[in-house]
Protein backbone atom coordinates (compact mmCIF):
# COMPACT_ATOMS: atom_id res chain seq x y z
CA UNK A 1 0.00 0.00 0.00
CA UNK A 2 1.45 3.36 -1.03
CA UNK A 3 1.97 6.12 1.54
CA UNK A 4 -0.91 8.16 0.11
CA UNK A 5 -3.31 5.21 0.43
CA UNK A 6 -2.19 4.68 4.03
CA UNK A 7 -2.62 8.38 4.82
CA UNK A 8 -6.11 8.42 3.25
CA UNK A 9 -7.23 5.30 5.09
CA UNK A 10 -5.94 6.61 8.43
CA UNK A 11 -7.56 10.00 7.83
CA UNK A 12 -10.92 8.32 7.17
CA UNK A 13 -10.53 6.32 10.36
CA UNK A 14 -9.55 9.47 12.27
CA UNK A 15 -12.69 11.26 11.06
CA UNK A 16 -14.93 8.36 12.07
CA UNK A 17 -13.36 8.24 15.54
CA UNK A 18 -13.74 12.00 16.00
CA UNK A 19 -17.49 11.67 15.31
CA UNK A 20 -17.91 8.43 17.25
CA UNK A 21 -15.09 7.92 19.79
CA UNK A 22 -16.75 4.76 21.11
CA UNK A 23 -16.13 3.10 17.75
CA UNK A 24 -12.46 2.91 18.72
CA UNK A 25 -13.14 0.53 21.59
CA UNK A 26 -12.93 -3.11 20.57
CA UNK A 27 -11.74 -6.50 21.67
CA UNK A 28 -8.44 -7.38 20.02
CA UNK A 29 -8.02 -10.70 18.24
CA UNK A 30 -7.18 -13.50 20.63
CA UNK A 31 -4.01 -15.50 20.33
CA UNK A 32 -4.56 -19.09 21.41
CA UNK A 33 -1.50 -21.16 22.29
CA UNK A 34 -1.77 -24.94 22.06
CA UNK A 35 0.91 -27.22 23.48
CA UNK A 36 2.04 -29.80 20.93
CA UNK A 37 4.82 -31.79 22.62
CA UNK A 38 8.05 -31.13 24.46
CA UNK A 39 8.29 -27.33 24.58
CA UNK A 40 6.74 -26.90 21.12
CA UNK A 41 3.70 -24.59 21.18
CA UNK A 42 1.55 -23.40 18.27
CA UNK A 43 -0.20 -20.03 18.53
CA UNK A 44 -3.30 -19.59 16.39
CA UNK A 45 -5.10 -16.46 15.23
CA UNK A 46 -8.88 -16.59 14.75
CA UNK A 47 -8.31 -16.34 10.98
CA UNK A 48 -6.38 -19.64 11.03
CA UNK A 49 -2.86 -18.21 10.78
CA UNK A 50 -0.46 -20.07 13.05
CA UNK A 51 2.98 -19.39 14.50
CA UNK A 52 5.03 -22.06 16.26
CA UNK A 53 7.49 -21.54 19.11
CA UNK A 54 9.97 -23.71 20.93
CA UNK A 55 12.64 -23.20 23.54
CA UNK A 56 16.42 -23.41 23.34
CA UNK A 57 18.36 -26.50 24.34
CA UNK A 58 19.07 -25.10 27.84
CA UNK A 59 15.38 -25.69 28.59
CA UNK A 60 15.21 -29.02 26.81
CA UNK A 61 14.11 -27.62 23.46
CA UNK A 62 15.39 -28.73 20.07
CA UNK A 63 19.02 -28.38 19.08
CA UNK A 64 18.33 -26.87 15.68
CA UNK A 65 16.82 -23.54 16.80
CA UNK A 66 14.49 -23.39 13.80
CA UNK A 67 11.56 -21.98 15.80
CA UNK A 68 11.54 -18.70 17.70
CA UNK A 69 11.04 -18.57 21.45
CA UNK A 70 8.05 -16.78 23.04
CA UNK A 71 10.45 -14.05 24.23
CA UNK A 72 11.60 -13.46 20.67
CA UNK A 73 7.96 -13.10 19.57
CA UNK A 74 7.52 -10.46 22.29
CA UNK A 75 10.50 -8.49 20.95
CA UNK A 76 9.31 -9.05 17.37
CA UNK A 77 5.89 -7.69 18.32
CA UNK A 78 7.43 -4.55 19.82
CA UNK A 79 9.66 -3.95 16.79
CA UNK A 80 6.90 -4.62 14.26
CA UNK A 81 4.36 -2.51 16.14
CA UNK A 82 6.69 0.49 16.35
CA UNK A 83 7.69 0.14 12.68
CA UNK A 84 4.02 0.05 11.68
CA UNK A 85 3.22 3.16 13.73
CA UNK A 86 6.18 5.01 12.21
CA UNK A 87 4.98 4.15 8.68
CA UNK A 88 1.43 5.30 9.50
CA UNK A 89 2.59 8.58 11.02
CA UNK A 90 5.08 9.23 8.23
CA UNK A 91 2.30 8.75 5.67
CA UNK A 92 0.00 11.10 7.61
CA UNK A 93 2.72 13.75 7.63
CA UNK A 94 3.65 13.28 3.98
CA UNK A 95 7.12 12.02 4.86
CA UNK A 96 8.49 9.65 2.22
CA UNK A 97 10.57 7.06 4.05
CA UNK A 98 13.53 5.56 2.25
CA UNK A 99 14.83 3.41 5.11
CA UNK A 100 13.16 2.00 8.20
CA UNK A 101 14.47 -0.73 10.43
CA UNK A 102 13.40 -1.29 14.04
CA UNK A 103 15.20 -3.71 16.34
CA UNK A 104 14.07 -4.73 19.80
CA UNK A 105 16.45 -6.16 22.35
CA UNK A 106 16.21 -7.21 25.97
CA UNK A 107 18.21 -8.72 28.81
CA UNK A 108 16.73 -11.38 31.05
CA UNK A 109 17.79 -13.59 33.92
CA UNK A 110 16.84 -17.21 33.23
CA UNK A 111 16.65 -17.88 36.98
CA UNK A 112 13.33 -15.99 37.00
CA UNK A 113 11.70 -18.49 34.63
CA UNK A 114 12.81 -21.28 36.96
CA UNK A 115 11.51 -19.49 40.08
CA UNK A 116 14.99 -19.23 41.58
CA UNK A 117 16.08 -16.59 44.11
CA UNK A 118 19.02 -14.22 43.80
CA UNK A 119 22.02 -14.27 46.18
CA UNK A 120 19.99 -12.32 48.79
CA UNK A 121 17.13 -14.83 48.66
CA UNK A 122 14.85 -12.44 46.75
CA UNK A 123 12.84 -13.86 43.84
CA UNK A 124 14.39 -13.19 40.43
CA UNK A 125 11.77 -11.65 38.17
CA UNK A 126 10.81 -13.65 35.08
CA UNK A 127 10.33 -10.64 32.79
CA UNK A 128 13.22 -8.95 31.02
CA UNK A 129 14.88 -6.41 33.29
CA UNK A 130 16.13 -4.30 30.42
CA UNK A 131 14.51 -3.68 27.08
CA UNK A 132 15.17 -1.27 24.24
CA UNK A 133 14.25 -0.33 20.72
CA UNK A 134 16.68 0.88 18.06
CA UNK A 135 15.39 2.67 14.97
CA UNK A 136 17.30 3.29 11.75
CA UNK A 137 15.36 5.74 9.62
CA UNK A 138 15.87 7.94 6.58
CA UNK A 139 13.50 9.93 4.42
CA UNK A 140 13.50 12.27 1.47
CA UNK A 141 13.34 15.94 2.41
CA UNK A 142 12.97 15.40 6.17
CA UNK A 143 15.38 16.75 8.76
CA UNK A 144 16.93 14.63 11.48
CA UNK A 145 14.84 16.55 14.04
CA UNK A 146 11.64 15.81 12.12
CA UNK A 147 12.48 12.11 11.89
CA UNK A 148 13.41 11.94 15.59
CA UNK A 149 10.06 13.53 16.54
CA UNK A 150 8.26 11.14 14.16
CA UNK A 151 9.86 8.16 15.89
CA UNK A 152 9.23 9.50 19.40
CA UNK A 153 5.58 10.34 18.64
CA UNK A 154 5.12 6.92 17.05
CA UNK A 155 6.57 5.22 20.11
CA UNK A 156 4.08 7.06 22.35
CA UNK A 157 1.26 5.76 20.10
CA UNK A 158 2.60 2.23 19.62
CA UNK A 159 0.42 -0.24 21.59
CA UNK A 160 2.87 -3.06 22.26
CA UNK A 161 5.85 -0.96 23.39
CA UNK A 162 3.45 1.14 25.49
CA UNK A 163 1.95 -1.98 27.10
CA UNK A 164 5.43 -3.16 28.05
CA UNK A 165 6.57 0.26 29.25
CA UNK A 166 3.44 0.92 31.29
CA UNK A 167 3.26 -2.60 32.76
CA UNK A 168 -0.44 -3.21 32.22
CA UNK A 169 -2.26 -5.59 34.51
CA UNK A 170 -2.67 -9.00 32.90
CA UNK A 171 -5.72 -10.93 34.08
CA UNK A 172 -5.72 -14.70 34.38
CA UNK A 173 -8.61 -17.17 34.14
CA UNK A 174 -7.90 -20.85 34.73
CA UNK A 175 -10.27 -23.58 33.47
CA UNK A 176 -9.67 -27.10 34.74
CA UNK A 177 -12.06 -29.49 32.97
CA UNK A 178 -13.30 -32.62 34.66
CA UNK A 179 -11.31 -35.64 33.53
Amino acid sequence: MASMEIANAVERLHQVLERRPGAGMHDDSSATARWMDGLHVVIAHANGHEVATDMPTEFGGPNDGTLPSPGWLFRAGMASCLATCIVINAARQGIELTTLQVSAHSRSDTRGVLGMPDADGQPVQAQPFECGLAVRIAARDASAATLRELVEASRRASPIPQAAQNAMVVGLDVDIPDT
